[in-house]
């Protein structure tokens, strides 16, 4: 992957700032959108106890995944980062800017798949979120602009600077919460029961 050529000067001032109101225009319309179908399917705004929260740091209680952030906002990261990478790959020709939007309307779309029950259902039983009820709206659109850092940040850095944040990212999260995007993914496509018991040993007492 090499990195992105940029604007070569030839469109004007204005084309280019009524562009990015576009943009902008249309990643608010897709959050403004998804928060009102989540408000639709039953969730929560803010969460069980309808209190704001700038941060949840423990895996393990209620509030995660209720709050704005939380550590799984490093996975969403992730997000942003592979998002760009395999839109690099297979949609090259598209302008940067339909690339990024084409990756917040893939995220909304996850976020709307996991806090659906099946998938509510799918973390409790096989992953270590077993009391996990899914996000509150705040929590979900938070982790769509996670993953739109993500992508900014890919778009910015050098290719092997990107992968190393990337991999640090992911160590840092096994060490942390011994949790991170890889094990989330494995855990819930094909679950192994050892990954399973090792990250139970950082649940706290009850």
């Amino acid at each position: 992957m090499t990195p992105e050529p940029r604007a070569s000067g030839t469109s004007s001032p204005s084309s280019g700032a009524h562009g990015n109101q576009r943009l902008i225009l249309a990643v608010l319309a897709v959050l403004v959108l998804t928060g009102v179908v989540e408000l639709a399917m039953g969730r929560s705004l803010l969460g069980p106890d309808r209190t704001f929260g700038l941060w949840e740091g423990n895996i393990w209680s209620s509030e995660c995944s209720q709050r704005l952030v939380d550590p799984y906002s490093f996975s969403h990261v992730a997000h942003g980062m592979l998002f760009y990478g395999a839109l690099w790959l297979v949609a090259r020709r598209l302008p940067v800017p339909h690339r990024f939007l084409l990756s917040v309307l893939l995220e909304a779309g996850w976020e709307l798949l996991e806090n659906s029950p099946i998938i509510i259902d799918r973390y409790r039983q096989v992953t270590i979120a077993l009391g996990y009820d899914g996000d509150s709206v705040l929590n979900s659109l938070s982790d769509v602009g996670m993953m739109s850092l993500g992508f900014l940040l890919a778009f910015r850095l050098r290719p092997w600077i990107t992968v190393t944040v990337l991999v640090a990212m992911e160590v840092a999260c096994a060490l942390w919460i011994r949790d991170n995007l890889t094990l989330n993914i494995i855990m819930l496509l094909y679950p192994v029961e050892a990954i399973r018991q090792w990250q139970m040993i950082g649940r706290p007492p009850l």
